[in-house]
């Protein structure tokens, strides 16, 4: 019986490759789409070019993948991927790297893993072990043109194809072997969600969507990533364990995310950037964003309930998000974007199973009482009239920190909460009153004496602010 082996590839450099595109929103998204498809066409096109079965197609995308293999196909599948690795290097512009480590199914998964994370470690840290003696040339800019063209095609498209000429191009439609785009076990996923203008003829950009928004013209972008999902996958006994759920995750985010964004509340006001192994990306309305990341947040809690309550651990279970404002409407996407994923390491070096909103990182049921009190804020003014400004003014009035040592006294507690009836005017409506004292009560808590905000009144100030000001 021939002997099996496995065959772990990933995509590195990635975030660097994406973060140097150009300005030009097209090409990021092309961008994003290539790096996407990488690690879920090249194992199906190896397959496919040693006439193996489809099954032997263990896990892939998320920037990487697994095949099994017989040890006779060894030198052909190196043979593949050294040149998809150097056709890899050709349309980044040096910035991507393939890389892959090969060892025989043999003994318990956590040897084998031990044995492929030896070799990866190698590859990276010798870089002749994983180039040979080829001498490296300059580095070239990226193929433009292509990822413009691929952008625009996969919108619409109903296949992707991959050709031996370019063994590191994705094209949709032709090639010596093409595959389906959709959510069936044979088919390639592409979670690719795009609101079109007013016309239906073009993809919406981000100025388009951000004057879909509710009150404030503004857009931005929204990332999320399951909370220690590496430490979960190192946990795993079996490759069974780890081919299983890493197809879950995939799954979930291909499936889920691009169900939100088709729901009415979505379609029109977002665009999908993303959807990875664990993670995801979209931008578009502010507004809708928010929504959008507290719906996804639920449906994963029950997914994680459903499909991980077997797991010992929180590992893998949580999820945090992070939201990106565009300061303004012409803003580079990628700029936002690269803001969106700082604001995600911040939130997630501070906690877990958080969202980082608006100057903010809340815990999950704190954005909850975040949203109450916006509705109360904004009920203000649709309800009893009072001015949108008055949001503004009251963002002035409470500290966010702590009175330094040796500071100047603060102002007495009563003279602010005096300040905010001024600003919120008076009427002899009882439920004007009523709501008036409500607010204030939420905004400080039970203490009067609290001139800071709790996080989640500083959120709801903000979100109010932008949901009247207009």
């Amino acid at each position: 019986m021939s002997v099996q082996i496995l065959l772990q590839g990933k995509v590195l450099g990635a975030e660097e490759f994406l973060l140097n595109a150009a300005p030009a929103e097209p090409v990021f998204i092309g961008r994003l789409r290539w790096v996407s498809l990488l690690s879920e066409v090249l194992p199906r096109a190896l397959i496919a070019e040693l006439g193996l079965s489809k099954m032997l197609l263990g896990s892939s995308g998320g920037e990487q993948f697994l095949v099994v293999l017989p040890e006779e196909v060894r030198q052909q599948a190196d043979d593949f991927l050294n040149a998809a690795r150097s056709d890899v290097e050709r349309l980044s512009g040096g910035r991507l790297q393939l890389l892959w480590a090969i060892t025989e199914n043999l003994g318990d998964w956590t040897v084998v893993r031990k044995r492929l994370n030896e070799e990866f470690d190698k590859k990276q840290n010798t870089p002749l072990a994983a180039h040979g003696l080829e001498t490296a040339g300059p580095v070239d800019e990226p193929e433009t043109d292509y990822f413009v063209e691929l952008a625009a095609s996969l919108r619409d498209a109903g296949t992707v194809g991959w050709s031996p000429e370019s063994p590191a191009a994705i094209a949709t439609g032709t090639g010596k072997h093409t595959w389906a785009i959709g959510t069936s076990p044979d088919a390639v996923p592409l979670a690719r969600h795009t609101a079109l203008t007013d016309d239906g003829r073009d993809s919406a950009d981000a100025p388009v969507l951000a004057s879909r928004a509710e009150g404030s013209a503004v857009w931005g972008v929204l990332r999320g990533d399951v909370d220690n999902v590496g430490i979960r996958m190192r946990r795993l006994q079996s490759i069974e364990e780890h081919v299983q759920l890493s197809v879950l995750y995939k799954q979930f985010f291909a499936g889920e995310v691009e169900v939100l964004c088709s729901l009415p509340e979505f379609w029109r006001k977002v665009n999908l950037l993303y959807t990875g192994g664990d993670d995801f990306a979209v931008y578009g309305a502010w507004d809708a964003l928010i929504a959008f990341g507290r719906e996804l947040q639920r449906l994963f809690q029950r997914f994680s309930d459903e499909n991980l309550k077997d797991f010992p651990g929180a590992e893998g279970k949580t999820i945090t998000m992070a939201l990106a404002l565009a300061l303004e409407p012409n803003t580079p996407l990628v700029w936002v974007f690269e803001r969106a994923a700082d604001r995600l390491n911040a939130a997630k070096s501070a906690d877990k199973d958080c969202f980082y909103l608006l100057g903010r990182t809340l815990e999950w049921k704190q954005l909850s009482d975040a949203a109450e009190l916006k509705d109360e804020l904004t009920g203000m003014v649709r309800e009893f009239g009072v001015a949108p400004q008055y949001i503004r003014d009251l963002c002035g009035i409470y500290r966010e920190t702590r009175r330094a040592p040796g500071a100047k006294r603060a102002e007495r507690p009563w003279r602010f909460h005096r300040r905010v009836y001024r600003i919120l005017g008076s009427s002899r409506s009882r439920d004007f009153q009523k709501a008036r004292a409500s607010l204030i009560a939420d905004l400080v808590g039970k203490n009067p004496a609290n001139l800071k905000l709790r996080p989640s009144g500083r959120v709801a100030l903000e979100w109010a602010r932008l949901s009247t000001e207009g």
